[in-house]
């Protein structure tokens, strides 16, 4: 089984997280909803599979780039 990373886009605050360790996930399904620049925004599975880690928890604060999931296909 692969492992993929999910990562950020922009930086900025975690607000909630739409999905759980364990989950099964499609691409483009939510896994963690951030706050940048006073707007909610998703961050997307690159593809579907089981949701493995969750590396982040609300309120923490996100760099552009940074790994925040892994997904197992």
């Amino acid at each position: 089984m692969a492992e993929t990373k999910v990562v950020t886009e922009v930086a900025g605050r975690v607000c909630a997280l739409a999905a759980n360790v364990g989950d099964r996930i499609g691409e483009g399904d939510d896994v963690i909803l951030f706050e940048a620049m006073k707007m909610e925004l998703p961050v997307a599975a690159p593809n579907g599979g089981i949701l493995k880690t969750i590396l982040v928890k609300i309120d923490d604060i996100v760099a552009e780039g940074q790994v925040i999931a892994t997904v197992e296909s």
